[in-house]
């Protein structure tokens, strides 16, 4: 059987130590810095010869330079005569420009996934991809982790499900998230119909579902600028549930977002914001709560390494 080397960029390094430690095993030792110019420098300082290495490495912001450390760390492993080089994305940017809307437009999701296979990614491991079709633009292996089971436990040890609690999806295209995450609660879901005016502006239009007395989850795979789960919030409180929570995958939290969701805390739209640590949050705040996604990633890289089903994780 193959060494296992574990190793991680800037991107999120408490990540990569909490797998590391569920794992048992160090971190490998890799230098990342900068040359005077602002280039990225990558020096690998042991061998990785013939190794199944994974490399943690979450693409937020800054998106760009996160990006090409692992781009320069698969090419350095490369070089290197590594065995395997699984890229362990907990969060892929560029995941939204999946499709052309304009005439015009790039598919940006389709060319990181082009230039990570360029670099010499044999395997890629993602958690939560806003789209799902985004696995098929690659041609090597995707395992697609969901944290929705780390969600999910979370609001069951607060003694959430059931009938007295409802899974809201913030729009129509996460129905199937919704229902999936409501399936685990046994709890009913309710979806809202919204359009948008404008870019990064979402009107809420009605609510399809009961919320009325109810402990409501709005599940989200990404808060962004969190405009859309605010307004949410603010209709479903008005709607009659008695505590609203927020919930998704990829704290993004761009702009004015932290903002925006502290407020809502403070005025007691919402009860709490549970996220995940796929990315790094810059500003904590009260009514945040952030979950760890080490152990699920952990499980994913031993199962890949002895070569079992990855599927069975997530088997409810």
């Amino acid at each position: 059987m193959k060494q296992v080397k574990l190793m991680t960029g800037t991107a999120n390094p408490d990540l990569a130590k909490s797998v590391a430690a569920h794992l048992g095993i160090p971190l490998s030792d890799v230098t990342v810095g900068r040359f005077s110019d602002g280039e990225i420098q990558v020096v690998i300082n042991e061998s990785v010869r013939d190794c199944d290495v994974f490399i943690v490495q979450s693409l937020c912001r800054p998106a760009n330079d996160n990006i090409m450390e692992l781009l320069l760390l698969a090419d350095a492993l490369k070089r290197a005569s590594a065995g395997r080089i699984t890229a362990v994305i907990p969060y892929y940017a560029y995941g939204r420009q999946d499709r052309k809307v304009n005439p015009r437009d790039p598919i940006s999701a389709k060319v990181v996934a082009d230039i990570l296979q360029a670099a010499g990614v044999n395997h890629v491991v993602v958690v939560d991809l806003h789209a799902k079709q985004v696995e098929g633009f690659f041609d090597i292996p995707v395992d697609h982790l969901e944290a929705r089971p780390v969600l999910a436990e979370y609001f069951a040890g607060k003694g959430m499900g059931g009938e007295d609690t409802v899974v809201v999806s913030p729009d129509i295209g996460g129905v199937a998230r919704a229902r999936n995450f409501a399936k685990i609660l046994g709890s009913p879901i309710a979806i809202i119909d919204k359009r948008r005016p404008r870019p990064n502006v979402s009107e809420v239009m009605n609510i399809i579902g009961e919320v009325e007395g109810k402990k409501a989850i709005i599940i989200d795979d990404i808060i962004d600028t969190a405009g859309t789960i605010v307004n949410a919030a603010r209709a479903i409180k008005e709607k009659g549930a008695s505590e609203v929570y927020a919930a998704c995958t990829h704290p993004v939290f761009s702009g004015p977002a932290v903002e925006r969701l502290s407020k809502a805390v403070e005025e007691g739209v919402i009860k709490e914001v549970v996220v995940t640590d796929t990315i790094p949050l810059s500003e904590k705040f009260e009514g945040v709560k952030v979950l760890t996604v080490a152990g699920m990633l952990a499980e994913a890289i031993r199962r890949i390494h002895y070569g079992e089903s990855i599927s069975r994780m997530f088997s409810f």
